[in-house]
Formats: C-alpha cells, structure tokens, sequence
C-alpha cells in the first residue's frame, strides 16, 4: 500500500500576522496608579535615578577622562580659508563664453560662472594649475595668488590684483542685493592691517586703490620719499622767498 501524499496548507492574506513576541506593547508612564506605572512611573523617590539623569561622558563623581587626558594643538582664530581656483579652469570658463575676458574678473564673477563653490569662506586663491591656457590679457581681482600664476598673467599682457576684504565687505561683494533687500548702506573698502606688514600705495593721502594692495619696489619707494619731501619743503621756500 501507497503513503497517502501530505495535506499542504495554502497561505491566505486574510490569515497573515505578525510573529509573536517581535513586537513590544508600549508601555504608558505616569497615567494613573491604576496602570500600575503612574505617579512615580516605576522610577522611586527622588534622587539621581529618578530624574533625567547625568550628562555624557559623567564617571561617577570621579575626574572623567576628557580631563585626564591633555590638550593637544590649537585652533587659530586668525587663520583664513581660500578657495583654490586654477587659471586653466578660468580660461575654459571664459572659451565656454561664461566670462566676459574684456571685463575685470572679480571673485563674484568667479562664483556666479561657477569656477568656484557657492560657499567661499574667507576668498578665493588664484592658483598656476593650467597657466599655459592662458594666451590672452585678463585682468582679475582675487584674495590671493601665486608666484607662477601672477607672472602667467602678466607674461600675456594682463594683472593681477590682490584685494582685502572684511567679512561685512566680501559678503557686500558676492551679495550686494542683501544690503539692498535690508536697507542698508554697502560698507566702505577696509584696509589692510598694520601688523600684517602691508605697504599701501597712497598720494595726498588718499589711497589710489583702497582695497587693493601690492609691496612696492624700491624704485617706488624712492619716488615716494621724493615726493612727499617735496610737499613738506615747498610752503617753507615759499616763505623764504
């Protein structure tokens, strides 16, 4: 005699449930004594277990480990973040007719073509990368820039200058509209600190560019105490005259 085949139970979605004990029934604190979890909520009276409890990285009482442990380095309050951007990507930028070459490039044109990120911290840094692309005269206005970079530009007939900024000032640069949507005036051009050893072209005491700087030459110098000599001595041998 044959064995009779097995009986196979067909699974219907009517009959689906879930495994038992894969879920938890949620437990409702301080509802009422008759729950047997209110008032108190299972917690006792008072003390350090029956709050909220102690904050990360507390031992006991003891000295935790993060002052145990010494300290190591230090951040620099006065140390500033460029955004690096290479001379090739600008001269792709402006073949792909996204800068006008005509014009001067300022870090706000470098942004809105999209040679840099849309966050710039402190400014941008005009780097050498693809320096030989550069066959045109170009005229930009950057935080600032390398030895190789600076002279790829001037061997093709352009400048460079570098140009200081305070954090209210570089924000009215790639943002102007903010003032205006504020109501507010655009920041007058900062200059550069004294003890960051910076010389400024200046004439009758004004500056020629006053965001702009660059370390002038000896001949320059030269000429300067020349001519501020010759202001300081000429109402004198008037009078004498």
């Amino acid at each position: 005699m044959g064995t009779s085949p097995a009986t196979v139970s067909l699974l219907k979605l009517n009959e689906l449930t879930i495994n038992k004990g894969s879920r938890k029934k949620k437990k409702r604190k301080g509802r009422g004594i008759g729950s047997g979890k209110g008032k108190t909520a299972g917690r006792g009276h008072k003390g350090q277990r029956a709050r909220s409890g102690v904050k990360i990285g507390f031992e006991g009482g003891q000295t935790p480990l993060r002052l145990r442990l010494p300290k190591r380095g230090f951040k620099n309050r006065f140390s500033l973040t460029f955004k690096p951007v290479g001379l090739g990507k600008v001269a792709k930028l402006i073949n792909a007719g996204k800068i006008d070459s005509s014009e001067l490039i300022t870090m706000k044109t470098l942004k809105e073509a999209g040679a840099v990120g849309k966050q710039i911290k402190d400014g941008v840094k005009l780097m050498g990368r693809g320096a030989e692309l550069i066959k045109w005269p170009i005229h930009l206005e950057v935080s600032r820039v390398t030895t190789r970079a600076k002279a790829a530009v001037e061997a093709a007939g352009g400048s460079v200058w570098k140009v200081h900024y305070t954090k209210l000032g570089f924000r009215a640069l790639l943002k102007p509209e903010w003032f205006e949507k504020k109501r507010r005036l655009l920041p007058r051009a900062a200059r550069p600190h004294q003890s960051s050893g910076i010389r400024l072209i200046a004439l009758a005491g004004f500056l020629l560019q006053p965001n702009r700087y660059r370390s002038l030459q000896k001949k320059e110098l030269q000429q300067l105490l020349l001519w501020l000599l010759h202001l300081l001595l000429l109402p004198k041998l008037l009078l004498v005259k």
